[in-house]
């Protein structure tokens, strides 16, 4: 803070606060100062305390979860389009944050780049300082106003503040709610802005399960990013490999249909809102964990981003290898997105995906793939100025050789959200031969609505900060508009002052089956299809203050289950950390299942303890390990990460699966992989 570059700049400051009540100036001060030269954007800010006692913070882990950590994060606006932009921070230990910004203020923190920061720690505050290159984020050209906010969260007093006030039922992040950050001359232009990110890896694995032998890995390949424009990048990637991304994490599956695990992998990230946001949760035309999971990827190229203040668009091609074992052909997948701004923050969107089966002559006798499939959307994404009313509505075809008629979908909602009224009105069609091969839609040829309305009350008590009740209500039908499931379900949260909450609920459901299902997904005898089933249950959650070192939560059902059967299921977590370099969870989860023969009674655990030991911001140990009875098998997943320069990394990934009754030996693995972020 003594050299001069700071003492000239402006500084922030009078925050605002967002909780525990948006109503009044923030009691615990932050100050903000901003510079730049010719190649970085600097940011300095001293986060002074109100109340003695040591910061509280998780770990030294890039990416922190935001509820558990001292933290200051910066949000930039950089196209002034309170849409799209940028997030960097940190928390009071040092461990970075970074993340890109999508639907107004999402963060997805998937996204990494290169830049540096530095912290220290003095008895009565800590400081944060920052370089970020300009070549590391997109922004218009010639522009002289971004739109910017900083946030602030303290958890020895529970305030979260913001210097552009927020109100308390948005994240700091929203992009609707910044104040202006104004250029004396437009941000300098990059000149070239090129980036080589090539990797070498080498690793050893076996199948001991069917007493295969060793099998040796040695690889190479690259990713390269090229800024065609100040706001538009070209990503290349030829074999690529993403051995180092962590394992899913598992969950015992009671349900009828496909389970969601999010994607991990970079090249696929940045600006990936425009690919991935298409839809719905359950209704994604395309989704990019289809491509490349099991199937060696042989090279790739994605054109993403601005092209003006109105205009985003997104080009990807992928070329997968064939797979002889499988009888897969070479397939190609290309993927164009376009969306205009219109009004203050709304937007429309289009999308055409092509997947295609390159030189595929089957013969008959073989395993059939399809030839082609293609889908093509059209949607509209509305947020109002203050963010108090947004929604969406989207309309989808597909063309499959094999599917014709009833190969659409449609689905709408349109929310608002008060301090203390929610209230949404969502509804989806997806005819039964819909068929997004590249996608995410779990189930077919049915109509849902789901209505949800809520309530806040804050008291003027000093232990609970807000309360209310929210009902939600799912009803399917198929498509003649006959019922086949319907969930009903009262809350009532308690939010308390510290941060902790409570929630109660109790409700009832329907399903009649549309095709045989197993309740205990393990392989036993199904239910016959149009089968009726009724019952109610009840539970609660807890979640413990984040500001102790030992943090814990709980979760409970009971209640009725398929054919007349019973469930229970408890889920818990306790963690405890040596702050800021250990980190260790235990979590757990049981179900209890009463049924009828030929299920009888079932009992399913999953176990997942795990392990974080941040030695410094730049080298990172984890290991974790998931017993699944219900899938019968154990597996241990360590990692050492050393980022020994801004965005270039050493991985070492040590992967086991074990039969857990004699804890033999399924298979192994071993990766090494190294990465090195090299700027023309």
């Amino acid at each position: 803070m003594n050299e001069t570059a700071w003492s000239e700049a402006d500084m922030a400051t009078d925050f605002f606060m967002v909780l525990p009540m948006d109503t009044s100036a923030a009691r615990v001060r932050t100050e903000v100062r901003m510079t730049y030269d010719d190649n970085n954007l600097y940011l300095i800010t001293v986060c002074h305390h109100l109340v003695a006692g040591p910061y509280m913070v998780e770990s030294l882990r890039r990416d922190f979860v935001f509820g558990k950590n001292d933290n200051f994060l910066l949000f930039m606006d950089t196209f002034d389009d309170q849409t799209n932009g940028f997030s960097f921070g940190a928390n009071a230990a040092g461990a970075q944050w970074d993340g890109i910004m999508y639907e107004g203020g999402k963060v997805d923190l998937s996204w990494d780049n290169k830049w540096t920061s530095a912290v220290s720690n003095e008895n009565d505050k800590w400081v944060l300082e920052m370089a970020i290159p300009f070549k590391t984020i997109r922004y218009k050209k010639g522009i002289t106003r971004w739109g910017i906010n900083f946030s602030r969260l303290d958890l020895k007093t529970t305030e979260k503040s913001s210097w552009a006030p927020v109100p308390r039922q948005f994240p700091t992040a929203s992009l609707a709610y910044t104040g202006t950050l104004v250029w004396d001359a437009p941000p300098p232009a990059v000149g070239s802005n090129i980036s080589i990110i090539p990797y070498v890896l080498g690793g050893a694995s076996r199948d001991h399960l069917n007493n295969g032998e060793t099998v040796y890995r040695k690889d190479a390949g690259a990713d390269a990013k090229i800024a065609v424009t100040s706001s538009l990048n070209l990503d290349l990637t030829v074999n690529p490999d993403f051995s180092q991304v962590e394992v899913d994490r598992q969950v015992t599956n009671l349900d009828r249909f496909e389970l969601f695990f999010p994607e991990r992998r970079q090249f696929f990230l940045e600006n990936g809102d425009l690919f991935a946001n298409f839809g719905y949760a359950t209704i994604r035309p395309f989704f990019s964990r289809r491509i490349g999971l099991g199937v060696p990827i042989q090279f790739g190229a994605r054109l993403s981003g601005k092209i003006n203040k109105d205009w985003r668009v997104g080009v990807m091609n992928m070329q997968t290898e064939k797979v002889q074992a499988t009888a897969l052909p070479s397939q190609n997948f290309s993927v164009v997105a376009l969306q205009r701004r219109v009004f203050a923050r709304s937007n429309i969107g289009a999308i055409f995906i092509n997947k295609e089966s390159l030189n595929y002559h089957p013969l008959p006798e073989a395993i059939q793939y399809s030839q082609y499939n293609r889908n093509a959307g059209l949607e509209y994404n509305l947020a109002s100025s203050n963010n108090l009313w947004t929604g969406k509505a989207l309309f989808l075809k597909s063309f499959s050789p094999d599917r014709k008629n009833r190969d659409m979908s449609h689905a709408a909602h349109l929310q608002y959200a008060s301090r203390e009224w929610n209230v949404l009105w969502q509804h989806e069609y997806v005819g039964r031969n819909y068929n997004p091969e590249v996608g995410y839609v779990p189930r077919r040829g049915y109509v849902k609505m789901s209505p949800v309305v809520s309530r806040l009350f804050f008291p003027k008590g000093t232990r609970i900060l807000s309360h209310g009740p929210k009902l939600a209500v799912t009803a399917f039908f198929n498509e003649a508009f006959g019922q086949t499931d319907q969930e009903n379900i009262l809350t009532y949260q308690v939010t308390f002052r510290k941060q902790s909450t409570l929630a109660l609920w109790g409700g009832n459901s329907y399903i009649k089956l549309l095709q045989p299902f197993d309740p205990t997904n393990s392989g036993l005898d199904s239910l016959a299809t149009g089968t009726r089933h009724k019952w109610r249950a009840w539970g609660l959650d807890y979640i413990s203050k984040p500001q102790s070192v030992f943090t814990w939560l709980f979760s409970l059902r009971q209640g009725g289950y398929y054919a007349q059967g019973s469930r229970l299921n408890l889920v818990g977590e306790a963690g405890y950390r040596i702050q800021p370099y250990v980190s260790f969870i235990v979590s757990s989860t049981y179900n209890y299942i009463s049924l009828p023969e030929p299920w009888l009674n079932k009992t399913f655990w999953l176990i997942g303890p795990r392990l974080d030991v941040t030695m410094t911001n730049k080298l990172f140990f984890t290991a974790f390990a998931q017993y699944n009875e219900q899938q019968k098998n154990v597996n241990l997943n360590t990692r050492l990460q050393w980022r020994y320069r801004p965005a270039s990394d050493l991985y070492i990934v040590y992967t086991d699966n074990y039969v857990p009754e004699t804890f033999g030996v399924k298979n192994r693995a071993l990766v090494v992989k190294l990465t090195y972020w090299w700027n023309l």
